[in-house]
C-alpha cells in the first residue's frame, strides 16, 4: 500500500517495531481497558517520549511530521496508545510555550533524560475544580473529567479556577498527595486512554509549579497547543482507517467466503469486492496525504517560534481543519464499510475489527466536524481566520 510507513525516518521505524508488538494483544487489551503498563514501559524504553523535545533540553528534536506519523502508526492497531503518545505532547509543550526558563531547564531536561510520559487533567470545558491561595501556593479541590493519560503519567498538567473565575494551570508529579486517579473511563472506544476523572483533595501546588498566567495573553506561537491536539486526533482517524483496511484485506484474502450468488470461487475475485476495496483505498490514501500536508504546515508554523504571525497561524489552522474533517469522515467510513466486504463471520468479538470504528467514533464526538466545516467555509468566503481558541 502507498501509505506504508517511511522506514528511513528512525522515529517511525521504532514505531513500526512497537506497533508489531502492540498488535499481538491489541484486541484483548481493548476488551480489558485499564492501564497498558507493559506497553508504556516499552514506549519509554524506545526513547520516543523524548523524541520531540528540542536538543537544547536533551531531547531528539523530532519534527511534528515524524511525531504524528508515529501516532498514525500506533493507531493502525491500537488507538488508545496512539492517543496517549500524541496527547503526551500537549502538557509537554505547555511547559515549552509558557514555562519559565528555570521550568524548561528543569522539567524538559528531566523529561528527556527519564523519558517521562505526561498526562493531563485540565479539561477547559469543565470548571469543576477550584483553588484557594495558601501562602506561596494554592490548595486545589474538586475534580476534572476527560483526564487522558492520567492513569499512566509521570507528570500531570492540572487546571482550576480561582476566585475571579480565571483558569490557572500547573504541572506536578502524578503521585502528588491528594491526587486521586479514579480510573472510571467507560467509553465505547479508546478504552485504555484513562480519559476519566481525576479528583483533587487538598492538593498543594506551589507558585513555582504554575505554568503561565491568565493575565498574560497567548501569543500566536503559544496558541499552537490546540492545533497539536487537532493533529493528534486526525492522525488517530487516519491510522485507524489504514489499520482497518489492512486487516480487512488480509481477512478477505484468507478467510472470507464468496457470496452464494457471486459466481466466483474466491471472495477476493468478486468485482463488487474489488471495486469497494478500490474506493476505500483511494479515500484512505487521500486522507493520509492531507494529514502529511497538515503536519508539514504545523512544522512550518512551529519553526517560526515567537515570530509566528496570526496569519501564518491561521493558514495552519485551516490546513489542520481540512485534514481533520476529511480524516474523520474516512475513518468512520472505512472502519464501518470494511465489514461489508469481509462478510458476516468477521463481525465477532474475537476478531475485534470493531475497535477501529469505536475508537474513531469516540474521538470524533469530541471534535464536531460541523464547526470545522463552517470555519473553513468562513475563511474561504471572507478570508477570516479562526480566532485561536480551544479546538481551533
Amino acid at each position: 500500500m502507498s501509505f506504508e510507513p517511511d522506514l528511513s525516518d528512525p522515529f517511525v521505524a521504532k514505531a513500526v517495531e512497537l506497533r508489531r508488538v502492540f498488535d499481538h494483544d491489541a484486541v484483548e487489551r481493548d476488551k480489558a481497558g485499564g492501564q497498558p503498563l507493559e506497553q508504556i514501559r516499552l514506549l519509554k524504553e524506545s526513547g520516543l517520549p523524548s523524541a520531540q523535545i528540542s536538543k537544547e533540553y536533551g531531547g531528539q528534536g523530532a519534527s511534528w511530521l515524524s511525531i504524528l506519523r508515529v501516532v498514525r502508526e500506533f493507531a493502525r492497531t491500537d488507538g488508545s496508545l496512539a492517543h496517549l503518545f500524541g496527547y503526551h505532547h500537549l502538557p509537554l509543550n505547555g511547559v515549552y510555550f509558557r514555562g519559565s526558563e528555570a521550568q524548561k531547564e528543569n522539567l524538559l531536561r528531566r523529561s528527556a533524560r527519564e523519558n517521562w510520559v505526561w498526562g493531563n487533567s485540565g479539561n477547559a470545558m469543565s470548571k469543576s475544580s477550584s483553588g484557594q491561595r495558601d501562602g506561596s501556593g494554592w490548595v486545589i479541590n474538586g475534580f476534572r473529567p476527560f483526564s487522558s493519560g492520567s492513569h499512566i503519567a509521570d507528570y500531570l498538567q492540572i487546571s482550576w479556577e480561582n476566585e475571579k473565575g480565571q483558569r490557572l494551570s500547573a504541572v506536578l508529579p502524578a503521585d502528588r498527595e491528594g491526587i486521586v486517579i479514579e480510573d472510571d473511563w467507560d467509553g465505547i472506544g479508546q478504552r485504555q486512554t484513562g480519559s476519566g476523572t481525576v479528583t483533587f483533595n487538598n492538593v498543594r501546588v506551589d507558585d513555582a509549579e504554575l505554568i503561565g498566567s491568565p493575565d498574560v495573553p497567548l501569543t500566536p506561537f503559544a496558541s499552537l497547543t490546540s492545533l497539536f491536539q487537532q493533529s493528534v486526533l486526525l492522525n488517530v482517524f487516519v491510522g485507524s482507517a489504514q489499520g482497518a483496511l489492512s486487516e480487512g484485506r488480509d481477512y478477505t484474502n484468507d478467510t472470507s467466503r464468496p457470496w452464494v450468488y457471486s459466481g466466483v470461487e474466491k471472495h477476493a475475485d468478486d468485482p463488487w469486492i474489488k471495486r469497494k476495496y478500490g474506493e476505500l483505498y483511494i479515500r484512505t490514501l487521500a486522507a493520509t496525504e492531507l494529514a502529511d500536508i497538515a503536519a508539514r504546515s504545523l512544522d512550518a508554523a512551529y519553526n517560526e517560534g515567537e515570530a509566528l504571525t496570526l496569519e501564518q497561524r491561521g493558514l495552519t489552522a485551516i490546513d489542520l481543519a481540512t485534514a481533520n474533517v476529511y480524516a474523520g469522515d474516512v475513518g468512520l467510513e472505512v472502519s464501518s464499510e470494511i465489514f461489508e466486504v469481509m462478510g458476516a463471520r468477521s463481525a465477532t468479538k474475537a476478531n475485534g475489527f470493531d475497535r477501529f470504528w469505536r475508537n474513531v467514533r469516540t474521538h470524533s464526538l469530541h471534535n464536531p466536524a460541523e464547526y470545522k466545516k463552517r470555519t473553513i467555509g468562513t475563511w474561504l468566503l471572507s478570508g477570516e481566520f479562526p480566532t485561536p481558541a480551544m479546538y481551533r
